[in-house]
């Protein structure tokens, strides 16, 4: 009887572990969003041939905007993985609640 009684508190035990756990991992992910977020650094993005063509004080705004295209065009890839991950997240979110 004592054994089953201790199997019973390890169990309880290591479920209470695991929810900690939940928490603090969900939480350190949200530090770490807002510090991405938050203290994130400029980029330029530009490449050796496009850097060699407009390198020199005259070509200050065309360098510019060659460097804001070049990152537009660098997010959107980004952008469309993030938006299909969300809607197969949601997909599987519908099944489970149906399947309940």
């Amino acid at each position: 009887m004592l054994k089953m009684e201790n199997r019973i508190k390890n169990k309880e035990n290591r479920l209470e572990n695991v929810e900690n756990n939940i928490m603090r991992s969900s939480s350190t992910k949200y530090i770490y969003i807002l510090f991405s977020i938050f203290f994130s650094l400029a980029a330029n993005a530009q490449c050796a041939m496009c850097r060699a063509v407009l390198a020199g004080d005259s070509n200050v705004k065309k360098a510019e905007a060659v460097n804001n295209g070049i990152v537009y065009l660098m997010v959107i890839p980004y952008l469309l993985v993030a938006i299909i991950g969300v809607l197969i997240y949601r997909m599987y979110q519908s099944k489970k609640k149906k399947a309940e």
